[in-house]
């Protein structure tokens, strides 16, 4: 049972600064002091973040108390197209220690359980084993993220009722979205008593640079608050949660999440206003919802920007501007070598992804209008 009660804001350690490829530990470590200094506590990582585990090693365990922090990571067993072997996929847990360094870990994660994928966490046996590190020591608590509907999110709690907690994608933007469904996911996590973290609170960071109409809805509030901050405000004043996570990437992020929920408020009248004409036009939007995950890209093998093509998609589809996706289009697929028209349909990228897009066919669309 969980009895710690973290702030409600969670440092994700997925989008990190970086120097050219590689993590900036320099500002990440600056970063990680303000947090800790603001008495936040909950830093989140994942086996399968790109140099996270060993960043977060350098700039947080290495550095600070172990006793000062509470550590999460996770376990990914549903690689398309084939998905590890027992033996690999548990072996996870020693690298994550491993890698960084921590000796335990506070909040273990199945990672990423959908339709698509929640029978090889079964056949995997890896429920029994996150149960036996528990025993162990290894972990301290237990739980899973989750990217499925709610029909699937009962049926798991009800066959696991001691997962001590559940990690759902939850921002106003996605609130009454037919795909990712965060409200009903809410209210079935809530039906089971189990404490929620809240990822994807900014949508990969998209509500943190809105639409021009959402951002002067925000402005008319009087307020000159970030539009990140009524997206993180939403989030954390729901009722049983845990903690929210904030893929942070600077030190002016860092700065900007930790002055308004170092001292959290609850949404008054007018910033609820806004936020429901928010909803209205994400949900009216032509955009594709993509949060760049990356875990799309990780088996493509044309090596396609996925996420970087949507954001240059975005700008045409979100905003009108033609020429700014034009222009951002070129550019990326110059720099990364390959266009939206080398796809090839081999489907490992739809496997893949946390959103459920139809990305074939978004990026046919993106060829179509912008090369």
């Amino acid at each position: 049972m969980i009895t710690e009660t973290p702030k409600k804001l969670g440092f994700g350690l997925m989008r990190l600064p970086r120097k050219g490829l590689l993590i900036d530990i320099e500002q990440t470590s600056k970063m990680v002091d303000m947090f800790l200094d603001a008495g936040f506590t909950y830093f989140d990582t994942a086996f399968v973040y790109p140099g996270s585990e060993e960043a977060t090693r350098k700039a947080l365990v290495e550095r600070h108390p172990r006793e000062s922090y509470t550590l999460a990571t996770k376990l990914y067993a549903a690689a398309a197209p084939v998905a590890p072997t027992k033996k690999v996929a548990q072996s996870q847990l020693n690298t994550s220690l491993k890698r960084t360094g921590a000796g335990y870990i506070d909040y273990y994660l199945l990672h990423t359980l959908k339709e698509s994928n929640y029978k090889r966490y079964d056949k995997l046996d890896l429920w029994n084993f996150v149960r036996e590190e528990k025993e162990k020591g290894r972990i301290r608590h237990y739980g899973f993220s989750y990217h499925g509907g709610p029909e699937l999110l009962d049926e798991l709690l009800d066959k696991h009722p001691d997962a001590e907690f559940v990690q759902l994608q939850i921002n106003y933007a996605d609130w009454e979205s037919p795909v990712i469904k965060s409200r009903e996911n809410y209210e079935v996590a809530r039906k089971h008593n189990k404490p929620i973290i809240i990822m994807e609170p900014v949508q990969g960071g998209k509500l943190a640079s809105p639409p021009s109409s959402v951002k002067e809805a925000f402005q008319s509030t009087g307020s000159d608050a970030s539009p990140a901050s009524y997206a993180l405000r939403f989030a954390a004043n729901l009722e049983g949660i845990l903690t929210v996570l904030s893929g942070m990437s600077s030190v002016e992020q860092m700065a900007d999440n930790i002055s308004f929920m170092k001292d959290l408020q609850p949404l008054n009248e007018k910033e609820l206003s806004a936020i429901r004409f928010a909803q209205g036009v994400f949900h009216e939007s032509l955009g594709v919802p993509c949060t760049s995950c990356h875990y799309c890209t990780k088996g493509c093998p044309k090596n396609i920007p996925i996420p970087e093509i949507f954001t240059a998609a975005n700008y045409r589809l979100e905003d009108g501007q033609l020429k700014k996706a034009y222009e951002e289009y070129t550019d990326v697929t110059a720099t990364f070598g390959s266009k939206a028209s080398d796809c090839i349909e081999c489907g490992q990228c739809e496997e893949a992804c946390p959103q459920h897009i139809k990305i074939i066919d978004r990026l046919k669309d993106c060829a179509k209008s912008l090369e």
